[in-house]
């Protein structure tokens, strides 16, 4: 399957003004007048465990903000720091290139159920990745439902939240950044995956068509809409 195929999934991002307060609370203004998207394609085999998976999307004049929601059992989170294996833990994530040309190159934003925050840039001309530097990661702004560290897992049914807002100036020290306004596009994708859980899932927004759980291929993102 193409990643033109791929690109078809869209999503319209809405514009707030005054963008949400940051709370993590789905239901709350300004985030209950959002529509969400689900996140309901797997990679791998089709999980046992399949959490359902929820991510809301708004832009101010400033920043992009997000929220995610996840009905969820086997919950853990053990990574601390920024840049720790928060992908092993319950995680969401969101991979996207600030404007329609994926050769600007992708940022991957991961953020494991207790907040802890991994944010990298791979630049589209081959070279390595680069680990944003801390001082840059404490300028998103996230709260979160559970605490920092969950550990033993919880096995039992529960529902948790993240929710986060990255400044627009914030990616212009990295790549060229289409500025979110009226008509314009990124290319993107949603993911939830729990990697050393007791249940283990691979969830993406836009299908995936690789035989192995990778979500390193920009090729199948999907658009988002501003």
């Amino acid at each position: 399957m193409s990643g033109k195929k791929h690109a078809k999934m869209r999503c319209k991002v809405a514009y707030l003004m005054p963008p949400p307060t940051g709370t993590p609370d789905w239901n709350r203004h300004p985030w209950k007048e959002i529509s969400s998207q689900l996140i309901q394609n797997y990679m791998g085999e089709k999980p046992d465990h399949f959490p359902r998976t929820e991510v809301k999307i708004a832009y101010d004049g400033t920043a992009l903000n997000l929220i995610f929601r996840v009905s969820d059992r086997y919950v853990r989170a053990v990574a601390t720091g920024f840049h720790g294996n928060v992908w092993e833990d319950s995680c969401v994530e969101f991979f996207f290139t600030p404007g329609s040309d994926l050769s600007r190159g992708y940022f991957n934003l991961e953020t494991n159920c207790g907040g802890t925050l991994l944010f990298h840039f791979h630049p589209g001309d081959g070279r390595d990745r680069i680990i944003i530097p801390e001082n840059d990661c404490r300028r998103i702004k996230i709260v979160h439902s559970l605490p920092p560290r969950v550990d033993p897992e919880i096995d039992e049914p529960i529902t948790w939240s993240v929710a986060y807002k990255i400044p627009v100036a914030l990616l212009k020290k990295y790549c060229q950044v289409t500025v979110p306004s009226p008509k314009a596009e990124w290319r993107a994708n949603f993911y939830k995956c729990a990697d050393k859980s007791s249940h283990p899932h691979w969830l993406t927004w836009a299908p995936v068509d690789f035989p192995k759980p990778n979500f390193h291929l920009p090729q199948f993102f999907g658009t988002l809409e501003f």
